[in-house]
């Protein structure tokens, strides 16, 4: 397995450098933009789930009614009985239950054959196109981060629970912000009277002595919150503790959503939250490996959906899921796929209307092997910039005009 770590993928991006560097990206606490609560303008939110590693399409959206489909991929292929139906001989992956669930509520949009002109099958400058909307030429800034830049460009509006900035957040002349999560871990015989003086202020101690415990007391109360997340999901060990292969040391997705939903209920000022699930790359033995990290994707991003849908402010939320590119049509000799092109977006929440979107590109008229796109990511963007953000989309892409509708 390819096995790509963000800090990789940072490294071989131009845009880290040229974007979030210079315009001054860095690290808040859960606290400051829970300090913001009550200072949003009205307005949806966008929350951002990126599936690093090149999610196959194929077998998420699946064409189960397509002989072509079952002929390309004998070892790998579903059986129609084993396929989470939605309409015209097309269903989703098994483990996608929750998100079956919300497509049949006309509350989750599949937008098929998603793609750009000239694909490139790297993971990095796959990942940077998207990051970047730049298909013909190096980006050196993120497509939110310039939205950023015309939004003032307090990096509060638009935070990521990742442990480093995407380039997606580097704008020009701003940069979003991480917020931290993950483990904390302890020396043998740290008792919790000791653990919650770290985090106390004391009478007499320099300023930096006290940001350092407010931040202490900060990490600590989101290690808790993640605690209890795991809890109440009955999340195992080995899946709380995880880390994304393709998404470097992030916390788990139902944590990264949870730490999300606490800050839309708050009332936070952000606007556009990032959050990611690794480990897609599957070259060998795919079909079980993928159900599996799907199951990790639809159970908090269905909770996450249901309980948004529950508040005043969370039906403001739109959430749209997407990976650099999809895998090759034709399974390989190890029961796996390679890299491919064109692959599939899920959208969900407010105003979006669900149902099927884009054509499905053909399995047997290929781009060498690849699926043709048949819908350019900009549209997406543009719809997602325009109906969600306010924003202006050919400002913000380049002068891109079209735009994806829901008609």
């Amino acid at each position: 397995m390819d096995m790509i770590t963000r800090r990789r993928f940072l490294t071989a991006s131009g845009v880290v450098a040229a974007g979030a560097l210079a315009a001054g990206g860095s690290a808040y606490a859960l606290r400051d933009i829970l300090a913001t609560a009550g200072d949003r303008e009205p307005g949806r939110i966008l929350v951002l789930v990126t599936l690093y590693g090149g999610n196959d399409g194929l077998n998420t959206v699946i064409p189960y009614a397509d002989p072509a489909y079952a002929a390309a991929r004998p070892g790998l292929a579903y059986e129609p009985g084993q396929v989470l139906a939605l309409e015209d001989g097309v269903g989703l992956n098994p483990g996608l239950k929750g998100l079956h669930t919300l497509y049949g509520e006309q509350r989750l949009a599949v937008v098929r054959g998603v793609g750009y002109p000239k694909p490139d099958r790297s993971h990095f400058r796959s990942m940077d196109i998207w990051q970047t909307a730049a298909p013909q030429r190096p980006g050196t800034t993120g497509w939110l981060g310039r939205w950023l830049d015309t939004a003032g460009g307090d990096p509060r509006l638009a935070i990521s629970f990742e442990p480093v900035l995407p380039p997606l957040l580097a704008g020009a002349t701003s940069a979003g912000a991480t917020v931290p999560g993950g483990a904390l871990t302890l020396p043998k015989g740290v008792t919790k009277p000791v653990l919650d003086g770290f985090g106390t202020a004391a009478a007499g101690e320099s300023p930096a002595q006290a940001r350092a415990a407010a931040c202490f007391a900060d990490l600590v109360r989101v290690q808790g919150l993640m605690t209890d997340v795991a809890a109440e999901a009955g999340e195992d060990d080995d899946a709380a503790g995880q880390a994304t292969a393709t998404g470097g040391q992030a916390p788990p997705l139902d944590q990264q959503l949870a730490l999300v939903a606490r800050c839309v209920e708050a009332g936070a000022a952000t606007r556009v939250y990032s959050v990611s699930l690794g480990g897609f790359d599957l070259h060998a033995d795919e079909k079980t490996a993928q159900e599996a990290l799907l199951t990790r994707l639809d159970r908090p991003l269905a909770a996450f959906v249901q309980r948004m849908a529950g508040t005043e402010a969370g039906r403001d939320v739109v959430v749209a899921v997407y990976s650099e590119f999809g895998r090759r049509v034709r399974a390989n000799a190890s029961d796996g796929t390679d890299h491919g092109t064109a692959s599939d977006v899920l959208l969900l929440g407010a105003g979006i209307q669900g149902g099927l979107y884009g054509e499905a590109p053909s399995l047997t008229d290929l781009d060498d092997g690849d699926l043709r796109y048949t819908v350019d990511f900009r549209d997406v963007y543009a719809m997602l910039l325009a109906d969600v953000l306010g924003a202006e989309p050919q400002r913000i892409l380049d002068g891109w005009r079209s735009r994806l509708t829901f008609s």
